[in-house]
């Protein structure tokens, strides 16, 4: 790796005044300093980009820093000068005064904060509720409904062993054994299906591969190896298998649906393997049956995500494999009840996102369309700067209409009386630019433009049909569900693999959306596998508690 060099900041016109100096001869120490500075700089710069070990992203970000989208964060260095009356900045586009709310706090968590702690009551050494007091002697003592609250928090391993040493007696004439019975509860099996839990928690909910858990597992004293790890998860996936295929069957139903796909790796898939299995395929079919012309098989490897809105309700979904989005969406709506209008689809502009023959209500990212004048922000910055504080508005709109918990049809008339003469405005602001001869329609500006003119229809869907949402943020947070396992664990080995991870990330992740407990889901579902294959409706993270309890009940 090579080594860290310092940081010195230099403008163009030092730089030009170091070279100056330099051709006469004059150079100081500092001078000779900032040289060899640069060039360490354009070394470490030139061994990072041969290494390949860093994305383009990344290599910018090192460079000039993160950036957030925000407008008044992006806006922020551009000059408004005269913004007043220029024509780039109507009224409407402006953005109102408000009062801004608190931010929410950051110091420590109280005890209610902890409800998964273990509580142990306590109580007092000497005195009982109805006991005269000990300092007046008079009156009586009584409980308050307040008691004081210590938190005490312990580490423990996140999977744990009991040991259980039955005793064990010999006769000394007959030798016949006698062992202790083993205490209630403790069953039969030597993983407990909240291990299990714990190990797909850990895993596909939150990144941490098998081997680096076995490595903490082993320095607690607890070992548990990978390949058993795989084991235990691979077991639990078939059981609870019912409850993700009605998840599917509930999700095809949904009002809204949003999905987006990311690349994935499974090495069964890839490489030697799948050259392999190709030839194997190719080998069992006859002669007489090979196509006359020969067809070019998609390589690319995808990861699908699908959020869908069925009664204010939102389910995950995850699919890895060859297929795009619109193809993993198709074999969702393929469940989907016959009496049921199209829903409303969210997505970006990829045509590889669309369902193929499916009719659905299409909507487009605003977002996406956004981002192409945000990144030329500096290149055009009063119009940049109206089309960003045009969209404002309309996230501010949506913003009051949920702080004022609108239905969807209040909402929509909403944004239709107050976004609706900005989005007009924008739009003829829009065709203006080419008409008027503003904007070249090859440059990136121009680009830009021609997206957003293109997907109007899309793009503004919400001005038109009651629920339409703005954007697809809910779908790309899920996807960093299966893009932080691939940072981390890289790959699936198998199709296998990736179903049993495309499995735990969909329940996972719908627990998180609907407010579950994810851990204590998985658990009971594994306990009650039985029940949960014959009436699966009745385990999903928004009802499985009621069961749960009637089941232990009874």
């Amino acid at each position: 790796m090579p080594t860290e060099v310092e940081t010195i900041e230099i403008d163009i016109a030092q730089w030009d005044d170091i070279l100056r100096r330099a051709d006469a001869n004059e150079l100081t120490e500092s001078d000779c300093k900032t040289l060899w500075t640069f060039r360490d700089s354009y070394v470490q710069l030139l061994e990072l980009i041969r290494a390949k070990s860093m994305s383009i992203g990344r290599l910018c970000k090192m460079l000039f820093g993160s950036q957030t989208e925000k407008t008044k964060d992006v806006l922020g260095s551009v000059s408004n000068d005269n913004s007043q009356d220029s024509l780039l900045s109507p009224p409407e586009a402006k953005a109102e005064p408000t009062q801004k709310k608190p931010r929410k706090g950051h110091g420590r968590n109280g005890a209610d904060a902890y409800t998964g702690a273990e509580k142990i009551e306590v109580r007092h050494e000497s005195l009982q509720p109805g006991e005269p007091c000990p300092k007046c002697e008079k009156g009586t003592v009584y409980e308050t409904n307040r008691p004081i609250k210590l938190v005490r928090l312990v580490g423990r391993p996140p999977i744990q062993a009991k040991i259980y040493e039955l005793q064990k007696l010999r006769c000394n004439l007959c030798s016949e054994l006698f062992t202790a019975q083993s205490p209630a509860g403790v069953g039969d099996e030597k993983y407990d299906a909240t291990a299990s839990s714990m190990i797909a928690l850990l895993k596909y909910g939150n990144g941490m591969p098998f081997y680096r858990d076995e490595k903490l597992q082993a320095n607690l004293g607890i070992p548990l190896p990978d390949s058993t790890q795989w084991d235990i998860v691979e077991a639990k996936a078939e059981k609870i298998e019912p409850a993700l295929v009605e998840l599917i069957r509930q999700a095809a139903n949904g009002e809204v649906v949003h999905n987006d796909d990311s690349e994935v790796k499974i090495l069964a898939l890839t490489g030697k393997r799948a050259k392999t299995a190709a030839l194997k395929k190719a080998a069992t079919i006859e002669e007489t049956e090979k196509p006359s012309k020969k067809k070019s098989e998609r390589t690319g490897l995808f990861t699908t995500g699908i959020i869908s809105i069925v009664e204010s309700r939102k389910i995950a979904l995850f699919f890895s494999g060859r297929q795009h989005a619109g193809e993993n969406l198709k074999d969702v709506l393929l469940h989907r009840a016959e009496t049921l209008d199209a829903p409303i689809q969210m997505c970006d502009a990829l045509s590889r996102n669309l369902p193929a023959e499916l009719k659905t209500i299409l909507a487009h990212c605003i977002l996406h369309s956004r981002r192409r004048f945000v990144d030329v922000v500096k290149q055009f910055p009063e119009q940049c700067r109206y089309v960003l504080e045009s969209l404002a508005v309309i996230y501010r709109n949506d913003a009051d209409a949920r702080e004022r918990k609108m239905s969807p049809s209040e909402r929509l008339l909403h944004h239709q009386k107050e976004s609706g003469p900005t989005m007009e405005q924008l739009h003829l602001w829009l065709g203006r630019q080419f008409e008027d001869r503003l904007v070249e329609p090859n440059s990136s500006l121009g680009e830009a433009i021609s997206y957003m003119r293109k997907h109007w229809e899309q793009l503004t869907l919400f001005l038109r049909v009651a629920g339409a949402p703005l954007d697809n943020n809910i779908c790309e947070r899920a996807m960093k569900r299966a893009i932080l396992h691939r940072k981390n664990s890289l790959f699936y080995k198998t199709e296998h693999g990736a179903h049993v991870g495309d499995l735990f990330m969909s329940l996972i992740y719908t627990c998180e959306l609907c407010g579950a407990n994810a851990f204590d889901y998985l658990t009971e579902l594994d306990r009650h596998a039985s029940e949960l294959s014959s009436r699966p409706q009745n385990w999903m993270p928004w009802n499985y508690r009621e069961n749960a309890v009637s089941n232990h009940q009874r």
